[in-house]
């Protein structure tokens, strides 16, 4: 039924995948599906945002961002998964949508958050623009 499924995490918020991970792991095992971490970077190189950042900041957050997402694929996800690494910059929720797009995905299985602390409310709307939006299948992890 799923032969790719992309899973949105951020590195820096352990409830963007701590209860979307196990599930997307069980439906990769379940349909012999692949796994796509997508980690959304902001767009440094917009010239409001990118006056701000040093001239290589874009450069060294995306290589740094690269590292930590190998390494927590590497800690998270099992050798018996087939995983690519997948780093885009943007909106996250557009960003998601482009990368599923992009990677013909078949599902995104991301999380959802009822706390109200800043990153928290900023991933509820994510979620919910990506429900509206997507014309892939999402699943929304609680």
């Amino acid at each position: 039924m799923y032969s790719k499924i992309l899973l949105p995490v951020d590195l820096n918020e352990e409830a963007s995948w701590s209860k979307a991970l196990p599930t997307a792991l069980t439906l990769c095992r379940s349909f012999g599906a692949s796994l796509h971490v997508v980690t959304v970077l902001p767009d440094y190189q917009m010239p409001l945002v990118g006056a701000y950042f040093p001239e290589d900041f874009a450069t060294k957050a995306h290589e740094a961002m690269t590292k930590a997402q190998h390494e927590f694929i590497q800690k998270n996800v099992p050798e018996d998964i087939t995983v690519q690494s997948v780093l885009v910059d943007g909106s996250p929720w557009e960003a998601i949508i482009k990368a599923a797009r992009k990677l013909e995905v078949d599902l995104i299985v991301m999380a959802s958050h009822n706390k109200r602390k800043f990153a928290d409310y900023v991933l509820g709307p994510n979620a919910e623009h990506v429900v509206h939006h997507s014309k892939i299948s999402v699943m929304i992890v609680r």
